[in-house]
């Protein structure tokens, strides 16, 4: 039986208007939120080593709202002036609006795809003549990379933030049926806090490939997936998981 479920990312703003709101009011279920991993951002110093002039680039490709707090970061610091020339290529629509914190959208060159690498190459092949600088964690999707060089796009990779490890010391979590991830990154966290870890009657959900990779990597036993054809989301996945055990009772 379900009842305690600890999610590895943070709380919604508002929960009670969340999915997770209403699925714990409707099967009665305790969720708690805790972020599992923290962005750590590289500093100037460290970055000026790498030798790379941000300037020598005419577009950036965005793959994440981290890539874009982290690559505006680093320019602020460096005290480099991003031209209005510079063209930005990005996985997302919502990852396009998020460039409004510090750029004015109207007046950008902005590129967008739908939340695919798949899409967005096929923006950026139209664009072969730029430079592109790809800003990005020291995890990232090496299947990004393989098809820049395989479209012969020109282009910089450069780690300018890390994924590292929460202090979960606060976190009881044998207390919990369910353990919700997100990522690699949140599989390693509950590794490295609780190396004791046996998971004995506690179900793992994982959503994405990658995570689900990761969890099975673990040695640990994978019981709820998402996305799939018939939950597109988590709380959809979570909540085709209670019925089946409601109907076997």
């Amino acid at each position: 039986m379900i009842k305690n479920i600890l999610v590895s990312q943070p709380k919604p703003a508002d929960i009670d208007k969340s999915p997770y709101g209403e699925l714990s009011k409707k099967y009665s279920l305790n969720i708690d939120f805790y972020k599992f991993i923290k962005i750590e951002g590289i500093n100037a110093k460290e970055f000026r080593k790498k030798r790379i002039n941000i300037l020598d680039h005419n577009a950036v490709i965005l793959t994440s709202r981290n890539a874009v707090d982290h690559f505006f970061r680093i320019c602020e610091e460096m005290r480099i002036e991003v031209p209005d020339s510079m063209k930005y290529f990005c996985i997302s629509e919502s990852t396009a609006l998020y460039l409004q914190k510090y750029v004015q959208y109207r007046k950008r060159k902005i590129f967008f795809g739908k939340q695919n690498f798949d899409q967005l190459i096929e923006l950026i092949k139209k664009h072969q003549n730029e430079k592109f600088f790809l800003p990005c964690s020291e995890i990232h999707k090496q299947s990004i990379s393989d098809l820049l060089v395989k479209n012969n796009i020109k282009y910089t990779k450069a780690v300018l933030f890390k994924t590292l490890a929460s202090d979960l010391s606060n976190v009881e979590i044998e207390n919990y049926d369910l353990l919700i991830f997100f990522s690699p990154s949140g599989v390693k966290s509950l590794i490295k806090n609780f190396p004791k870890f046996k998971q004995n009657p506690t179900l793992i959900a994982a959503f994405g490939p990658t995570t689900s990779k990761a969890v099975k990597d673990a040695g640990l036993k994978l019981n709820i997936e998402a996305p799939t054809k018939t939950a597109p989301s988590m709380t959809m996945a979570i909540e085709q998981y209670i019925q089946k055990i409601n109907n076997k009772k």
